[in-house]
């Protein structure tokens, strides 16, 4: 049974930085593509980040040269480093293992505020 479990989300002021956590079971991060995505209220989810079976990274327009995602394979663990901040970040902030599936967390609330 694969379970993923978000942390790490909160209030930040613009600028700052946040890294979200994505806790797996059942599932191995380091032979599973694995994704982060996003959604703010009255818009659809989309993706913010993405690990790729092979090591490629891919990230949305809008978070390239911001968000850096990352694994630690001892921990089982997915992680979304997120630094400078945008009010339009405010969303909540899903994980998918493998990159794809019907396999989901919880969410993780993060506002960026002034």
């Amino acid at each position: 049974q694969v379970q993923l479990v978000e942390s790490g989300g909160g209030v930040v002021q613009i600028g700052g930085s946040l890294r979200l956590s994505c806790a797996a079971s059942g599932i191995r991060v380091d032979i599973f593509s694995s994704g982060w995505y996003r959604q703010a209220p009255g818009t659809q989810r989309e993706l913010v980040a993405a690990f790729q079976v092979g090591g490629n990274t891919r990230y949305g327009d809008s978070v390239k040269g911001r968000f850096t995602i990352s694994r630690d394979i001892v921990e089982n663990t997915v992680y979304l480093q997120m630094n400078s901040l945008k009010p339009e970040d405010t969303a909540v902030y899903y994980c998918n293992v493998p990159f794809g599936s019907d396999y989901w967390g919880q969410g993780t609330q993060v506002t960026v505020s002034s």
